[in-house]
């Protein structure tokens, strides 16, 4: 595995591999068994792996974790090593942003709710840094992982409307025996907090049993949801939504796929979850765009 910290020089490198397929898996680090599973991923369906690990400033709020955000830079590389990676391209903020940037992209749909309603300018920040990450590597095809389900379809967003040539792949959240979502994050929940924490795959599960049921209609459902994660998760519950997946538009009997999402807050930590459904309300693990 060769380490890369020059936008030049990975340039340089992909341009060498344009007869190849290069599967491509951006993280910010800190890795765990989620991104692993991308990266094996896409060692096994492509000739060339490229993994970037960048904590990009422009997706942080004025009073978000980007200080505190984790980072183990040999774990990393590791870990990267271990699983296939050929090159991992490792920028430092200067690097990538050199000076400020004289344009803006926007995200203008579906990032008014979810993790958007509270992150504002969020999303233009991860459209930013994938832009430029796309154009850096060149990939065949992009791996993500659903945990982060409105983040897939932001990015489903941006290939479509800017003719990306890039397949975008999203695969199945990797979960603990409990069946919480693997998580940087984890780390800073309290015993107490962590032990209640299955509480938001136990909130999925019970919304994908009650549309199962169709004894409700959707509003009802994620009301019902709301309140088992109030009176379970040790945290303060940030949403419950059910939309349509993956225009995160308001969810209808013609919706061929659904969303089903929560996010709580903890002392330390916000945790996110979802299913991502299809018409008969069976849970999907994979989805290419």
């Amino acid at each position: 595995m060769k380490i890369v910290d020059s936008i030049e020089e990975m340039q340089t490198i992909t341009n060498t591999y344009c007869n190849q397929t290069i599967g491509f898996v951006p993280t910010m680090g800190f890795l765990h068994e989620g991104h692993l599973s991308l990266a094996k991923r896409a060692r096994a369906e492509n000739d060339i792996v490229v993994m970037s690990i960048f904590v990009n400033p422009l997706q942080f709020g004025e009073n978000e974790d980007f200080d505190d955000y984790p980072r183990d830079a040999e774990m990393d590389m590791r870990l990267a090593k271990e699983v296939g990676v050929d090159y991992l391209f490792f920028p430092t903020k200067e690097e990538m942003y050199p000076s400020k940037l004289s344009m803006e992209m926007k995200m203008v749909e579906g990032v008014n709710i979810l993790c958007g309603a509270s992150r504002p300018g969020h999303f233009d920040g991860v459209i930013t840094v994938v832009s430029k990450l796309f154009h850096i590597v060149q990939p065949s095809i992009a791996y993500f992982g659903l945990k982060d389900a409105q983040q897939a379809a932001v990015i489903h967003a941006l290939v479509k409307d800017l003719n990306f040539p890039v397949q975008i792949k999203a695969l199945a959240t990797i979960r603990e025996v409990d069946g919480l979502a693997k998580s940087s994050r984890n780390k800073y929940l309290s015993q107490k907090e962590r032990e209640a924490a299955s509480s938001l795959v136990k909130a999925l599960t019970l919304g994908q049993q009650l549309l199962r049921n169709k004894s409700a209609n959707f509003h009802e459902i994620r009301d019902k949801v709301q309140v088992f994660l109030q009176e379970t998760s040790e945290g303060i519950v940030d949403y419950v939504e059910l939309l349509e997946y993956p225009t995160l538009q308001a969810a209808s009997a013609s919706s061929e796929q659904l969303i089903i999402a929560v996010a709580v807050k903890y002392s330390k930590a916000r945790l996110i979850d979802n299913y991502i459904l299809d018409n008969s309300f069976n849970r999907l693990d994979e989805l290419s765009f």
